[in-house]
């Protein structure tokens, strides 16, 4: 049956309708990639800005169960493994610098497991079976802080240490790494609700105070990286 001229004219209305969608949808994105994001001064600048954010660990995290060794001997979700015997795992501890020498500080939020409302370092978390250390330093840096790195490299390869706070221990072989960080973070509100740039001397007073609120590990690496510091100091 050939179509009558009502049918044609339904159908060309419905291509224009599905094409201005696509012009709006099209449009929408590039402002939200546009977008500015405000500093922690409220001054905003130009910084591209993905259309879905902070989707990228899956809803289940495993961690590397490790002997005093650090030799790997299990695996077990993160929920699962911290309480108040923890059993000693692999994590990692990143340090973020800017081209000024500051270090990007955060707060962990007040909903995290272990040690919720501290100030550490920038970015912490532990790698996925199988995961290289600076695969999974540069996962994180981009899911908690919406940061790329530059220079991501591990420092002290050996640090381990155990901690508790409110009942729930961390026991952790945790590798530290630094790296270069070119711009201020778009923090993931579940992982961080604070941030700020220090310097490395207001860092480390932090760190000898024990009447400050850093991290325990925090605490323990500032000396290990006060002579990294000081090399890249003569070398800039």
């Amino acid at each position: 049956m050939p179509n009558s001229p009502g049918r044609w004219r339904t159908s060309a209305l419905a291509v224009l309708l599905i094409a201005s969608a696509k012009r709006h949808l099209v449009s929408a994105g590039r402002n939200i990639h546009a977008s500015r994001r405000p500093d922690h001064h409220g001054q905003g600048h130009p910084t591209p800005r993905p259309l879905v954010r902070w989707h990228s660990v899956p809803v289940t995290e495993l961690v590397v169960l490790v002997d005093e060794a650090g030799r790997p001997i299990g695996e077990a979700p993160k929920e699962a493994v911290h309480g108040s015997r923890t059993p000693r795992h692999l994590a990692f501890s990143c340090y973020g610098f800017d081209d000024r020498g500051r270090l990007l500080v955060t707060q962990r939020a007040a909903s995290k497991l272990t040690f919720p409302g501290v100030w550490t370092n920038t970015c912490c978390g532990h790698p996925a079976p199988g995961e290289p250390i600076e695969k999974a330093a540069a996962r994180r840096l981009s899911y908690e802080l919406g940061l790329t790195a530059e220079a991501l490299k591990v420092v002290v390869p050996d640090f381990t240490y155990r901690a508790s706070q409110d009942g729930v221990e961390e026991n952790e072989l945790c590798p530290v790494l630094t790296c270069l960080l070119t711009a201020d973070p778009d923090p993931n509100p579940g992982e961080v609700q604070a941030w700020e740039w220090w310097t490395w001397e207001r860092f480390r007073t932090a760190a000898a105070d024990p009447s400050t609120n850093l991290a325990p590990w925090a605490r323990l690496q500032a000396p290990l990286l006060e002579p990294l510091v000081e090399i890249q100091r003569r070398q800039s």
